[in-house]
Order: C-alpha cells, then sequence, then structure tokens
C-alpha cells in the first residue's frame, strides 16, 4: 500500500531531534514527526510533592499544551491550573511513562517539569512529545551527574513512543492527521528500546478487533521503535 504522502503502511514518518533549544531549560528539544512539531523543556525544582517528603525520592511530572495557531483552526490557549480533559489525560501519560524507566530514588527529593508545547499538530502529539521528552530528560540528567548533582544518570531504560492504526482494513504505521480522524482503530504504543512495553492505548473506532490484529499492530509498532531510539540516540550523540 502507498499513503497519500508516499510512505508504505509500515513506514514512520520522517522524524528529526534538534536539541539545546531554550537556553535556561535544564534540558530541551524540538521534535518533529513529519509536519508534527514539539518543543520539550525540562525544569528541576528541589521540592516534591507532600506524599514525598522526606522519602528520598524524587518526582517526575509533565505538561502539555497546544499553541492557538497548531492546528488548521484556532485552538483557545488553555489555562496550567485548568488543563482541558484531553491535555491532562495527555500530560499523564507523559509523566507515568517517564517514571516507568527512571530510578526516582537517585534524583534525591527534587521534582523535574516536563513542558511539552505543540507548535504544530499533525497527528501523534502525545507520541511525539514522549519520544522527544525522553531525550530532553537524558541531556538534563546528564547535566546533573556534570554538575555533580547526582552520582549517575538515573535512567534505567531508553523509552519511545509511535501510534499504529487499522484504515481501510490495512494497519498503518505513525499515522498522520488526516489518516487518523478516518481510523477504524486507533492505538498508541510506549515501549522500550528492548520492546518491553509500557503502556498501550488502543481503541476500535468502528467495530472490536482481535488478539492477533492487535499482536500484529504491537509487531508493526515495535519496528518503529526501532526507528525513534536510532533518531534519540544520534540527537544525544551530538549534544
Amino acid at each position: 500500500m502507498v499513503r497519500k504522502d508516499g510512505r508504505g503502511a509500515e513506514e514512520p514518518r520522517e522524524a528529526k531531534i534538534s536539541h539545546n533549544i531554550q537556553e535556561y531549560a535544564e534540558g530541551s528539544v524540538l521534535i518533529e514527526v513529519g509536519a508534527t512539531k514539539i518543543i520539550c523543556a525540562v525544569s528541576i525544582e528541589n521540592t516534591v510533592p507532600l506524599f514525598l517528603r522526606s522519602t528520598g525520592k524524587g518526582w517526575i511530572t509533565a505538561e502539555y499544551s497546544m499553541l492557538p495557531r497548531s492546528t488548521h483552526t484556532r485552538t483557545q490557549r488553555e489555562s496550567s491550573n485548568r488543563p482541558k480533559g484531553r491535555s491532562q489525560e495527555i500530560q499523564r501519560l507523559i509523566g507515568r511513562s517517564l517514571r516507568s524507566i527512571t530510578d526516582l530514588s537517585i534524583i534525591g527529593e527534587r521534582t523535574i517539569y516536563i513542558d511539552c508545547d505543540v507548535l504544530q499538530a499533525d497527528g501523534g502529539t502525545r507520541t511525539a512529545a514522549i519520544t522527544g521528552s525522553y531525550v530532553a530528560l537524558h541531556q538534563a540528567f546528564d547535566k546533573m551527574v556534570l554538575e555533580k548533582t547526582i552520582e549517575q544518570n538515573p535512567l534505567k531504560s531508553q523509552l519511545a513512543a509511535i501510534s499504529v492504526g487499522i484504515v481501510d482494513g490495512d494497519i498503518l504505521l505513525d499515522l498522520c492527521y488526516e489518516e487518523d480522524s478516518i481510523a477504524d482503530v486507533d492505538m498508541n504504543i510506549i515501549m522500550t528500546k528492548n520492546h518491553d512495553i509500557v503502556e498501550i492505548q488502543g481503541t476500535a473506532e468502528q467495530a472490536p478487533f482481535s488478539i492477533s490484529t492487535a499482536n500484529e499492530m504491537i509487531k508493526t509498532a515495535s519496528n518503529g521503535i526501532d526507528y525513534l531510539v536510532d533518531v534519540q540516540n544520534r540527537a544525544l550523540t551530538i549534544n
């Protein structure tokens, strides 16, 4: 199958990660996946939520927002104190995905904030945000090690995320907005470099799908994860 943008069914969109986008952030990247563009920036504060005080453990949390003209028509600007339901769900996904691969005892009682701002949206913003945030977080931890704030990088494994869906009966990797909007099944998969699953979000928009189909979609996604891990590694090597 050849898609409208010329890709094959199992071919991911071209991805690019540019680092050190914001001078004052502890780590920052611009991730571009096809026409989707997101800035991911890391900030560190020497405090933790109340439930973690005196535990010696840190916390990772995220905020996600779409700039007003990141979409075809203007999206109303959100307040960080009252995000929309979709944004709240996405930022919780980003935070728990990155906490799953981090030894929070190594960072001490500090909170790592990851701000993900969508400059342009063409599908896959949540998966691109996770993929970019991993690199920004890795950079921030490397900086903490260099400054002797912590003894070692607390990341336990490498993480990336990608979408996969079914459109007109075909399994397609890395859906753009046009494909996502008409997909019969839409799935977001967060996975480590070794293909261990962190989270799967899968929805049948039209009709239920079988376990064998789900397994095939996960296998297709794993190939996309390999590509994104390589993109991440190139960005970290340049850093």
